[in-house]
C-alpha cells in the first residue's frame, strides 16, 4: 500500500491500535487504557504506521524495561523501573492488509537505531504466536531461563523471550 509512513503514536491513535491488536493477537489482547499507558510513560518507543489519511495501519510500542523480565499482559505500569537495562518491544503489530510489505522490518531497525544511539545494550521481546523464527529474521535470538519460565506461562506454550544485542 503506497504512502505509508512510520511515525510517532499520538492519543488519536489509540482506538485504531487497540483495534490492530485485537486482529493481531486475539489471546493475547490488551486494552486500550494499555497503549495509553504505554504512550506515556514512553511516547519516543511508540509508532504507528499510517497513511496520508493518518489512519494507524500497524503500531510497535517499546520502552525501557528489566533484561529477562516482562510485564503481566494487559496490566498498567506506573513507571519505567529504575533498573532498567533494556530496550523493551511490548507490542508490533500490522493490520492483515499491509503486511508482507517489509513495514516492520523498517520499524524494528529505527528502533534499534534509536536504542543504541541512546545507550541501551539490547532489545528484548517476548515472542507469541510461534513467531520466534520472524524475530529471529530481525536479529533476535531465544534466551532460555529459569527466570523466565514462569513468567512465560502467561504468555502461551509457545511464547520465547528473545534478545537482540545492539553493541555489535
Amino acid at each position: 500500500m503506497p504512502g505509508l509512513n512510520w511515525r510517532p503514536m499520538t492519543a488519536a491513535d489509540l482506538d485504531a491500535v487497540a483495534d490492530i491488536a485485537l486482529i493481531g493477537f486475539p489471546d493475547h489482547f490488551e486494552g486500550r487504557d494499555c497503549f495509553q499507558n504505554r504512550l506515556a510513560l514512553n511516547p519516543d518507543g511508540c509508532f504507528v504506521l499510517a497513511g496520508g489519511d493518518g489512519e494507524a495501519r500497524g503500531y510497535l510500542v517499546a520502552y525501557p524495561w528489566r533484561a529477562e523480565a516482562a510485564p503481566a499482559l494487559n496490566t498498567l505500569i506506573e513507571a519505567i523501573p529504575a533498573d532498567a537495562s533494556v530496550m523493551y518491544l511490548h507490542d508490533l503489530a500490522l493490520h492483515p492488509a499491509v503486511r508482507g510489505g517489509g513495514w516492520s522490518r523498517e520499524i524494528v531497525e529505527r528502533l534499534a537505531g534509536q536504542a543504541r544511539a541512546a545507550g541501551w545494550p539490547a532489545l528484548a521481546l517476548v515472542a507469541v504466536n510461534d513467531a520466534a523464527p520472524f524475530w529471529e529474521r530481525r536479529g533476535f535470538t531465544v534466551v532460555d531461563t529459569p527466570a523466565m519460565t514462569a513468567k512465560l506461562a502467561g504468555y502461551g506454550s509457545d511464547a520465547r523471550y528473545m534478545v537482540r544485542d545492539l553493541k555489535a
